[in-house]
């Protein structure tokens, strides 16, 4: 296509700040709804505004994680196109709402999520459950690992901290799948914060424990927020495992055709999200990691961050929207 560009030496920086743009009308889009009980609708709305918004963006983008896969998802499905095609060849893995119930109950963590990574870089699977284990920054490498038992894990976070494994605290998602799980973490002596539902925002937590009390993620979650964690961790720091569930033939066809021959490999989350990535999250709900948006006369408030692997940068964007024909 003539005017393309095919350089693949890095992603545009304007991008750091544009993708912002992306989550905060995704954000909004959903907040309005939020509270409502209708999940269905809010996870609507804000896909419809996430992909108007992604088609503004000089780029050439594929989805490689989104809604869903071709057949099951009517907009942002895995392999759709996005962008103007006038920029970089990337890759685009996304969440318009993370946390539908979440946000349909209006409780904590609810947001607005993408990740931007040059062509190739992000895991390309499909659908299916993930199981994840991760820590924040500042730990040795291999301080934790999928193939130990989450005994060991615990142990292993708090030996590397210098604490006592009452000391630690685990996220795990709040699901009947993960009562054995629940039970042994326990008998460590450590803590468990359970969570329904927002598991990409579960796993930043790791990054701040002073802030979030929150060490350690462990747990089966969906891989299309496995893959958004792993971005996200790429830029602030961190340790992460994943292994698809692919506990069926169809899955494991369905995995096939995009490239995955080993439906057993353990991933690291540098394979996961390699290269140069970019990470935005705006919060639809309040929450520990970023407020929610907040509605006024006169203009909408939002709260974004916005992260860069290749410089380790850290935006935290808090915005007054006065302009409310934008959204």
């Amino acid at each position: 296509m003539a005017g393309k560009n095919t350089q693949s030496s890095g992603l545009d920086r304007i991008l750091t700040l544009e993708i912002a743009r992306v989550t905060e009308r995704a954000a909004v889009a959903a907040a309005r709804l939020r509270g409502r009980g209708d999940e269905k609708a809010a996870d609507q709305v804000a896909v419809d505004a996430m992909r108007q918004e992604l088609n503004r963006l000089p780029i050439d983008g594929t989805v490689v994680i989104g809604e869903g896969e071709r057949d099951e998802a009517p907009m942002l499905y895995i392999g759709e196109e996005v962008g103007t095609k006038d920029g970089a060849a990337v890759d685009i893995a996304l969440d318009p709402l993370e946390g539908t119930t979440i946000c349909a109950k209006n409780l904590p963590n609810s947001l607005a999520v993408i990740a931007i990574a040059e062509k190739g870089s992000l895991l390309y699977a499909p659908d299916v459950y993930m199981e994840k284990v991760a820590i924040g920054p500042g730990y040795p490498a291999g301080t934790v690992a999928l193939d130990a038992t989450p005994t060991d894990n615990v142990h292993s976070v708090a030996k590397a901290k210098g604490v006592d494994p009452h000391e630690i605290t685990v996220c795990i998602l709040d699901r009947p799948r993960h009562a054995k799980l629940i039970e042994e973490v326990r008998a460590t002596g450590a803590a468990i914060r359970l969570i329904g539902d927002g598991d990409v925002a579960g796993v930043i937590h790791t990054t701040h424990p002073d802030e979030t009390g929150i060490d350690l993620y462990i747990g089966i979650g969906g891989a299309p927020e496995g893959v958004l964690a792993a971005a996200a961790l790429r830029c602030i720091g961190g340790q992460m495992e994943g292994r698809l569930q692919l506990n069926t033939p169809e899955k494991i066809a369905r995995a096939e055709k995009m490239g995955i021959i080993d439906p057993s490999k353990i991933y690291r989350m540098e394979e996961m999200a390699q290269g140069d990535v970019l990470f935005s999250a705006t919060g639809v709900t309040d929450g520990n990691l970023l407020a929610g948006v907040k509605f006024a006369r006169d203009a909408i408030s939002t709260h974004t961050i916005v992260m860069r692997s290749s410089s380790g940068t850290v935006r935290e964007i808090k915005a007054r929207h006065q302009d409310l024909t934008k959204f």
